[in-house]
């Protein structure tokens, strides 16, 4: 069986989910991709990291985000 690399356990980083053997949370990943940076960028300030991790990562909040909830997006005051 093929081991999970994303995992989550409530005495790592307070249980957020994490790439497997480290302490880097997919929410991190999340906002360095957001803020423009390339996976190959993140790779680098990251070594341990495979580009395989980061792609489960982007699939973890893809699936995430597939429940069936409304999230309400609140509008920015001008």
């Amino acid at each position: 069986m093929e081991k999970p690399l994303i995992v989550s356990n409530p005495d790592v980083m307070m249980g957020k989910p994490v790439i497997a053997g480290t302490r880097i949370t997919v929410e991190l990943i999340l906002e360095k991709l957001a803020a423009g940076e390339t996976v190959e960028q993140i790779l680098e300030a990251h070594p341990r990291l495979t580009r395989e991790a980061v792609l489960a990562a982007i699939a973890f909040a893809r699936d995430s985000l597939r429940a069936d909830v409304i999230y309400p997006v609140a509008e920015k005051a001008t």
